[in-house]
């Protein structure tokens, strides 16, 4: 008897030295350098979507990558206190999730407006900067202006920025284009267009050729707009501005030793950071 009680208590000895060991190495960084969670690691998780082609897709292995993908990865690197976990999501319930907290950023070429502005924090730095413009048929030389597409159909994304500008339009001209909110995926704007099925659409200059390799269709007129695109974050909550100020210094190493260039001309097939041109 006296023999199992020492072994029982020999076990549990040995329980409580393993459990002390294991609580040291957790406050530690281990030999790869990464930070466990019961170190202070804060889990992020990153709204994103997987029909906006070289941004935010799934490749022919059926992985997630693309431009905003793989530069979120690339922060995540340079953030040890940090843990991001991509989640993707179709893109017009991204904003909705990160208001009722499903998410903590969305990082899906998202464009800074004065709307979006209202309801939402952005962080400082800009990792692109785009110009939209209209898109039409490669061989419709009539539209040239917003005002060209009055009474016809334009193809466009729920809560895009896009959308804004359209909207926008309509209601300083009592609703004079017939606007279409897109479902599918942005590709499905080429068939759409070159069947008839709508008139144009409205893009971000770089993404014509990424949805468009076949060159179907062409961009046309002035731009309507140009704006940095950052990330989205809920506004007026302080840990959301932190992880965005973190994010920023992040950004800026990106930049400053050409990283982010780089992914911009692998993904985009030219450097559309945030230096407008």
């Amino acid at each position: 008897m006296r023999k199992s009680w020492l072994f029982v208590a020999t076990l549990l000895l040995t329980g409580v030295i393993a459990g002390c060991d294991t609580g040291e190495k957790t406050a530690n960084q281990d030999k790869e350098g990464t930070v466990n969670a019961s170190a202070g690691v804060k889990k992020i998780m990153v709204g994103t979507g997987t029909n906006f082609p070289k941004i935010c897709f799934i490749d022919e292995n059926g992985k997630l990558t693309g431009f905003d993908v793989e530069l979120v990865r690339e922060i995540d690197k340079r953030l040890p206190q940090y843990e991001f976990e991509l989640q993707t999501q179709e893109f017009a319930n991204l904003l909705l999730s990160l208001e009722t907290k499903k998410i903590d950023f969305v990082a899906h070429e998202m464009e800074k407006n004065s709307e979006r502005e209202q309801k939402y924090l952005f962080n400082k730095e800009p990792y692109a900067h785009w110009r939209n413009k209209i898109i039409v048929a490669k061989d419709n030389n009539s539209i040239h202006s917003l005002d060209d597409l009055k009474g016809k159909k334009v193809l466009t994304g729920a809560t895009s920025a896009e959308a804004q500008i359209l909207e926008n339009y309509n209601k300083a001209n009592n609703n004079a284009i017939n606007i279409v909110y897109q479902s599918g995926a942005a590709k499905d704007a080429v068939n759409q267009i070159t069947n008839g099925r709508v008139e144009a659409t409205v893009g971000a200059d770089f993404s014509l050729p990424l949805i468009d390799p076949q060159g179907k269709l062409k961009t046309t007129g002035d731009d309507l707009s140009e704006a940095d695109i950052l990330f989205v974050f809920r506004k007026d909550d302080p840990a959301s501005q932190k992880l965005a100020d973190d994010i920023d210094g992040a950004i800026k190493e990106l930049k400053s030793d050409g990283t982010l260039g780089e992914l911009s001309k692998q993904w985009l097939g030219s450097d559309f950071t945030a230096d407008k041109k």
